[in-house]
Formats: C-alpha cells, structure tokens, sequence
C-alpha cells in the first residue's frame, strides 16, 4: 500500500530534491504538493494544493488521509538563515505560527509522522565560535547530543521546531523526526563548489581566491548531496521504531564538524552515497 505524504513548501530545494528523486510512477509514495503559490512544474502523478500554512484552516483539510507530512515551508524576511539577528519580527512570528499550525494539523488528523526541515543553524553557534578552523581541521565538534545552540533567529525557528515536535511526540503520538540539514542546493550547484561557483556566477569572488577557497572548505563539511537528502527522507518515512529523534542532513563527507553517523545509521539506516571530500574541483 502507497503511503500519502503531505509535502509544505515543496519548490525549494529540498522539495525539489525529495520529488525528484522520491515521486514517480514505480514509487511507494502518494505526494501532495502544498505551497503558497501555484507550482511551475509540478512532478508528473503529485496532487497540488495551494494554501498558506500560516493560516490553519486553509491548511487543515488537507491533512486529511496523509499519513506523513514534510514540513519544509518557511516564512522569508529574516535576513537570510545564517544572519546574527536579534528581536522579534513579524516575520520571525509568522514562523512560529505556520510551525505550529502544522502541528496542530498533523495531531488533529491522527498523521502517523512528521518529518522537520531543521537545520545546521540550530546548533550554529558551534560553527560561529569555530570557524574558520572547523572547516578545515575536520575535527568533530558537535555530535548527536548537542543541545541547542542558535545562531540567528532563523535558528531559533528550527529549534523551536524540534521542541515542538518532541512535544507531539510525547504528548500525542506521533512519530517526529527532525532533520538538521546541512546544505543542499539546487542541481545546477548539487557539488561542494556549488556555493563557490554561485559566488564566481554572481561576481563576489574569483575562482581560486581565498573567499571561493573558503567556501569549498565550508561546503566540503556540511554539503548533502540531493541524492542522500531523498535518502534521509526515505529512511524516515520507512522507519517504525522511532518516537523522537533528530539527525544531520549531511552526505558521508570525511570532513565535518557535525556527526551523527553511526547514529543516523543505526538508527534508520541512513546510508549515504556522497562525500564531499572526493571531489577535487567543480564539475568540467
């Protein structure tokens, strides 16, 4: 039997990552595609809805029949996911308040999971107090234990994400799963050059410059291939041991700063196919 899966904010690139790789004709998945705005191209065989998850009865209905939903939708306006802002915004509070209504709509309709778009940047400070040289010395500075530790409020919203969905959990049954994503990207920068090449494309840096060096040092740690993020979800929405628990979004790089691998594998059999160390320039 095919399992529903309810997908928000699916025409990023995660959303895209999931699709392109989880949705067709021989899947085991029945996707619905929920986002603001009508999608462009919308992968063959998926249900579109359009609704804002800010506003929860325009979200609840459909609910109904799934029985996973992917959180990935978020709210735009914070000064960008690695941004050191503090306050409270209106942004920041819509962000909250489409995380909640998900939730809410999840319980109510009796989903058996809810798999969380989280993030890096919940535990980000790690990253702040150490760079440059967790980039480069691959020394293990955050495994599957790290508390919460925001860099932006963009952070913050991730975290409060997991805690609510440990609440869920917890309190009402349904199996959560956060996914500390670490960086994946759109198939034409799917490479841990892909942020360098952005910025040589862009014109902020030259090619072979420390600031593109910089970033291939970066990306090499905390890259997941579009392949091992469809993986993640995968073993995720396979899985039927798990009550709560989160795990890194991140390809089988041998240089990292987050780990969680033996974890992530034993766990859900998470068993990537990338590792951003092999690659020794972008692609010809």
């Amino acid at each position: 039997m095919d399992t529903n899966v309810l997908v928000t904010g699916p025409a990023g690139p995660v959303g895209t990552a999931v699709t392109d790789h989880l949705a067709g004709d021989d899947s085991p998945y029945e996707f619905t595609l929920l986002d603001v705005e009508e999608l462009d191209d919308p992968p063959a065989g998926a249900e579109t809805v359009v609704a804002d998850v800010r506003e929860y009865d325009e979200i609840r209905p459909h609910f109904e029949g799934q029985d996973a939903v992917v959180h990935l939708a978020r709210v735009p306006g914070m000064g960008g996911s690695g941004a050191r802002d503090v306050g409270w915004s209106e942004p920041f509070a819509d962000n909250l308040e489409g995380i909640s209504n998900v939730y809410e709509a999840a319980v109510d309709a009796g989903l058996d999971s809810v798999l969380w778009a989280s993030s890096n940047h919940a535990v980000g400070m790690v990253e702040v107090r150490n760079e440059p040289d967790c980039y480069h010395d691959g020394e293990v500075l955050a495994g599957h234990d790290e508390p919460h530790r925001p860099d932006s409020l963009y952070g913050v919203t991730k975290a409060y994400g997991e805690d609510l969905g440990r609440l869920a959990a917890e309190a009402h049954g349904v199996c959560f799963y956060g996914l500390r994503i670490g960086a994946v990207r759109d198939p034409e920068y799917d490479h841990p050059y892909g942020d360098a090449e952005r910025g040589v494309d862009r014109g902020d840096w030259e090619r072979g410059s420390d600031e593109y060096d910089e970033q291939v040092a970066r990306m090499k740690a905390l890259w997941q291939s579009r392949r091992d993020l469809a993986h993640l979800v995968d073993r995720c929405l396979r899985d039927e041991s798990v009550e709560w628990d989160h795990f890194y979004g991140l390809s089988g790089n041998s240089r990292r700063w987050l780990d969680d691998a033996d974890h992530a594998r034993e766990t859900i059999g998470y068993e990537p196919e990338d590792d951003g160390e092999e690659w020794d320039g972008p692609p010809e």
